[in-house]
């Protein structure tokens, strides 16, 4: 797994990382414990916690292979930038944003991504071990 950061930022002091079962109950937890983490971590975490409910819930409905989990992984860094990953069994499906047009801003799915880039400064997808992917997204300094 890639770990590209930008100019002058250091190695993360603070790494969190936790598998969990792909199913509801499980994206729900993911959101339970990336907030209990932060806030352990003293780091605002409404936005965050945001980022990890649409890819944590992603990773479930999108990402699920039967009898695999996925990977939630926190990582802060020095500067005060958080970096969230989410890695799923499906590497052959990788996510896409494309402008919506007036009728799918009002649809009830396809609108998770839109949050995450919302939210984040910048997110982005790359391949991870065992054909699987791990979507991720950097926020910075609040």
């Amino acid at each position: 797994m890639s770990q590209e950061l930008l100019p002058g930022v250091t190695p993360a002091t603070h790494h969190f990382v936790v598998q969990l079962s792909a199913t509801r109950r499980g994206a729900r937890l993911a959101r339970l414990l990336a907030e209990r983490q932060l806030d352990d971590w003293g780091q605002p975490f409404e936005n965050a916690v945001q980022v990890v409910a649409e890819l944590a819930s992603n990773a479930v409905f999108h990402g699920r292979v039967a009898g695999r989990d996925f990977r939630l992984t926190l990582r802060r860094y020095s500067g005060g930038m958080l970096r969230i990953e989410v890695t799923d069994a499906r590497g052959d499906r990788f996510p896409q944003v494309a402008e919506a047009s007036a009728g799918e801003a009002e649809a009830e799915s396809g609108r998770g991504l839109r949050i995450v880039a919302a939210y984040a400064d910048r997110w982005g997808v790359e391949e991870a071990p065992a054909r699987a992917k791990t979507v991720w997204a950097e926020l910075d300094r609040p």
